[in-house]
């Protein structure tokens, strides 16, 4: 029998077998040749999908890289700054500088979600005159964006209160919280009691 289909595919290949048989067999072998290409491209389309979905970095996951943004440097101008200013986050206590009337209180480094958030108050004649972000997230576009719009509208806010009780930017509350906390903190260990 195997001689029988060795000369039927010899007879194929010199054109002198039955016509429906040729078509047949040419009709099997472009179908399997097509499904064999098939199966190729799927494969590859499939390791090609796999290798990009473990190469795939998200942006979702807690910020807790050094590469959080320092706002004009570790202190401003003027200010001095002790030791604690610039510690690990979670453990920095900021720090307290009075110079006459005028004090400027760090906040200590309070680590969100998205990063390291740590403001500076200067206070003046029972008064909160500015609030300095010294860290904040930036670790990603993202963060870069939102803190770009969140941290001067928290600013403003804290400043019309005169106090760190101020509602959360929406959309950037683990920054809005960072930034209360740490305020607080500054507060509170610069004695601060808002003047009416």
């Amino acid at each position: 029998m195997p001689d029988a289909v060795l000369a039927s595919a010899a007879d194929l290949h010199r054109g002198d077998a039955n016509p429906e048989w040729s078509f047949v067999m040419n009709t099997m072998l472009r179908k399997s040749v097509l499904d064999m290409r098939k199966i190729t491209m799927w494969f590859l389309a499939t390791i090609a999908v796999v290798v990009l979905l473990f190469s795939y970095r998200t942006s979702t996951g807690p910020d807790s890289s050094p590469s959080a943004e320092t706002v004009g440097g570790a202190s401003a101008p003027g200010v001095e700054t002790g030791p604690g200013a610039a510690a690990k986050p979670g453990t920095s206590r900021g720090t307290v500088a009075r110079s006459g009337s005028t004090t400027v209180a760090d906040g200590p480094v309070v680590q969100t979600k998205r990063g390291n958030v740590q403001v500076q108050a200067h206070l003046s004649g029972g008064r909160i005159t500015e609030i300095t972000p010294l860290t904040v997230p930036s670790t990603n576009n993202r963060s870069r964006e939102i803190n770009k719009h969140a941290v001067p509208q928290l600013r403003t806010e804290a400043l019309a209160a005169q106090s760190a009780h101020i509602d959360a930017v929406s959309g950037a509350t683990a920054t809005s919280e960072g930034y209360t906390n740490s305020l607080q903190a500054a507060l509170d260990g610069a004695q601060f009691k808002a003047k009416p």
